[in-house]
């Protein structure tokens, strides 16, 4: 039994807040918004490779085969949470809509027949009385749209479960998807399944356990709990005689256990989680703090790097701003032509659908044409949502990677977030415009993952270290005039429902067509205002580290003395401040349980 750290952690993470707002107030605000989120029960984000028994372990986990869609392509804009109810149900969230809607058959909606941002399941399963589950889409290199929605529901997470298989060790893009899950959360707890189908388990978990020490140090001593979905399902359809047997193979009662205790130490894993988060800021200034103290050596060598550096971005300033400019312009154009035309094509092919409809429809199926003309423009409309955010990204990355090499992207991009957020937060909402997204591109490539939604008021998709780019979720159905306008001119006349379809759909694609045009009016203003406040603070940036260089130059001895001690000075503070993080965290590894076996070694 762990000891409580609560008092330890909440005084640490005040220091840590404490000081990351007084050097750095931005960062500092955003860490004290996540302090202020209320846990009203802890959430277990379960996340891992496509095929690995994901969904299976849910269902094993709260005793319910067949409960979470199994061995199907889930959608990738979907995640399914697991929440606590008296009886089975389920309510999905639409892009676009702030309000869920019923939906009855959970495997259509999961598996993308039908579209949803978010699944919510109610079951009366007792786990859930202690913690809820998140199941999220397969990540890794299968489908990289999956990885982004598993990460937009870490965002929720307190614990993470993340989950391989006994058939093959960890791959490349699983441990990398580990790495940027776990930098806000800071208890992982990993289930190896399937091992009642591989006598070579053990092997595979040796090989996982000396993957994480090369590749993720922070997971080297985790704790691993082996199990069976398959024979814990087996012991819930078996008889008396049999199921002890059966529950007890499947080791999946240890892991209960794990997550239940997991669950009542919440608080202290959500102070974890801020403290985590904070260390990444006390990081960046221990680089800035780092940087200082080489500025009062003035280096020639170093010196010279900075002074050609500013010379050179600010050349690229003056002569190539109308170049990025061009660049955002056509891009931005050439890539609204090209989903305008996508959306015509759509909306041709509905009305040749249900212009074939109405030819071959008599009675009831012309009495219900507008339900199902509402239900295919809001699919229209999430296809839309979707298309949308690949194609932002791809615009925005294009331009990135003609202002700046991979590696001032990567010092420029915490420039460009602030910019736009404020971007955003300065720009008045449109009409219609709820569900507001945030595309995020990163240094290296394109991921996406949700983020402080509640601190933008607005649904956020972002990478640790990456660009937000605004976007919006689109929300379309037939208004309440089209049914309205339906029944008055048609009932059963053909003619006249072929007339009002027509008329439907052209108003239809004409406001989709608007809604195109404003959100790519949003990305060129956003991105453009972005790059630029970007690039004039980081001149200003390294015109004070290079005033810092000179000023030291021009001291005598005793001068840049105080100099380097001050520097110096802040350089320790920064590094004490991270060690007591470490420190603490270190001791908060005591709160995620060890299997029975590895606490009897």
């Amino acid at each position: 039994m762990s000891a409580d750290l609560t008092p330890l952690l909440d005084k640490t993470v005040k220091d840590t807040l404490a000081y990351v707002r007084t050097h750095d107030p931005d960062a500092g605000a955003e860490l004290a918004e996540l302090r202020r989120r209320r846990l009203t029960r802890p959430e277990v984000v379960v996340v891992g490779e496509t095929k690995r028994g994901k969904s299976s372990l849910i269902n094993a986990l709260l005793g319910v085969p067949g409960l979470s869609p199994v061995d199907a392509a889930v959608a990738t804009a979907t995640y399914l949470q697991f929440v606590p109810g008296e009886q089975l149900g389920a309510r999905a969230w639409l892009p676009g809509s702030a309000d869920p809607i019923v939906i009855g058959d959970l495997a259509e909606w999961a598996t993308g027949a039908q579209r949803a941002r978010r699944i919510e399941v109610t079951h009366p399963a007792p786990m859930l009385r202690y913690v809820s589950l998140l199941d999220t889409p397969g990540v890794g290199g299968l489908d990289p749209a999956h990885t982004a929605v598993a990460l937009a529901a870490v965002e929720r997470a307190t614990a993470l479960l993340f989950v391989a298989d006994a058939s093959a060790p960890l791959s490349q893009p699983e441990l990398d998807f580990l790495v940027a899950a776990s930098v806000r959360v800071d208890a992982v707890v990993f289930a190896l399944t399937k091992i009642d189908g591989f006598a070579g388990w053990r092997r595979i978990l040796d090989d996982n356990q000396a993957l994480l020490r090369a590749h993720a140090p922070r997971f080297a001593d985790a704790s691993w709990f082996a199990v069976s979905s398959t024979l814990a399902e087996l012991a819930v359809q078996a008889g008396p005689d049999d199921q002890a047997a059966l529950v007890e193979a499947s080791k999946i009662a240890e892991l209960q256990h794990a997550l239940v205790e997991l669950a009542g130490r919440g608080h202290q894993l959500q102070l974890a989680n801020v403290l985590r988060a904070a260390r990444g800021d006390l990081t960046r200034l221990e680089a800035a703090a780092a940087d200082s103290v080489r500025a009062v050596e003035a280096d020639p060598v170093r010196t010279a790097q900075i002074r050609a550096e500013r010379a050179a971005l600010a050349a690229r300033k003056r002569t190539e701003s109308r170049q990025w400019t061009l660049l955002l312009s056509t891009e931005t154009q050439r890539a609204r032509v090209e989903t305008v035309g996508q959306l015509r094509t759509r909306i041709a092919a509905v009305q040749q659908d249900f212009s074939e409809r109405i030819d071959k429809g008599r009675g009831d199926t012309l009495a219900t044409m507008p339900e199902q003309l509402d239900t295919e423009l809001q699919a229209v409309a999430v296809h839309l949502s979707e298309q949308l955010e690949t194609t932002f990204a791809a615009v925005g990355e294009k331009v990135l990677a003609s202002v700046f090499d991979e590696s001032e992207r990567a010092a420029m991009l915490s420039r460009l977030n602030a910019s736009l957020r404020h971007t955003m937060d300065a720009a008045a909402p449109r009409d219609g415009s709820a569900d507001n997204l945030l595309i995020a591109l990163s240094a290296g490539g394109i991921a996406f993952m949700a983020g402080r939604g509640a601190m933008l008021g607005a649904s956020v998709l972002a990478v640790g270290g990456g660009l937000l780019v605004p976007v919006a979720g689109i929300g379309l159905g037939l208004a309440a005039g089209g049914y309205v306008l339906y029944r008055r001119r048609v009932q059963t006349d053909r003619q006249q429902a072929r007339i009002w379809l027509r008329d439907v759909l052209g108003e239809a694609r004409a406001a989709l067509a608007d809604e195109i045009a404003n959100r790519f009016t949003d990305l060129q203003y956003a991105l453009s205002v972005a790059v630029d406040d970007a690039v004039e603070k980081r001149i200003k940036d390294l015109d004070a580290h290079i005033a810092e260089i000179d000023a030291a130059a021009a001291e005598d001895a005793a001068g840049r003395s105080r100099r380097r001690a001050t520097a110096q000075q802040e350089l320790d503070a920064v590094r004490a401040k991270l060690r007591a993080a470490d420190a603490v965290l270190a001791k908060a590894r005591a709160l995620t349980p060890v299997p029975y076996d590895e606490e009897n070694r």
